[in-house]
């Protein structure tokens, strides 16, 4: 089996390395409404394994695959696994090589969901809404109160 590596910014990446991409429900918010969408985007293994414990997830299903049958150069082609209408997460590239690196470090991780194959048992939940595009803004009201003396030495 040889195995080629065809990424130039990633040249520890070859194209047989193994990936999970999931299939998210998320929400954009646009004029005070928000707007339900669907995004596919890499799950990093550290995430795969919390998601499998059961905890509630945006992920609808995830398809275990190859970074080569994702990305070929600089097209991203979607798996056949998911809807047409999809969009593909920011920065999808980069986040498909990171979480592949993941998988490459922790080979154990990859016998979660096997090669070619769709997991949908998730505990998919929209709950607590997944917003995109969101701003933080932080305010002086934000800051914790301390005592006194927590800075001094008693």
């Amino acid at each position: 089996m040889t195995s080629t590596t065809t990424y130039p910014n990633a040249p520890d990446i070859s194209t047989d390395d193994y990936v999970i991409i999931g299939l998210a429900t998320c929400f954009l918010k646009e004029e005070g409404e928000v707007h339900q969408v669907e995004i596919i985007e890499p799950i990093p293994s550290a995430a795969l394994e919390a998601i499998l414990k059961g905890i509630p997830t945006s992920y609808q299903k995830a398809c275990a695959t190859t970074i080569g049958a994702v990305l070929t150069g600089d097209t991203v082609q979607i798996p056949p696994e998911f809807p047409p209408e999809v969009q593909l997460a920011d920065e999808f590239k980069e986040r498909l090589i990171s979480a592949t690196r993941t998988y490459k470090s922790r080979p154990n991780a990859q016998s979660h969901i096997a090669l070619g194959t769709v997991f949908q048992e998730f505990n998919y939940s929209l709950e607590r809404k997944r917003i995109l595009n969101s701003e933080r803004i932080v305010s002086a009201e934000d800051n914790v109160k301390q005592h006194s003396y927590t800075h001094q030495v008693l």
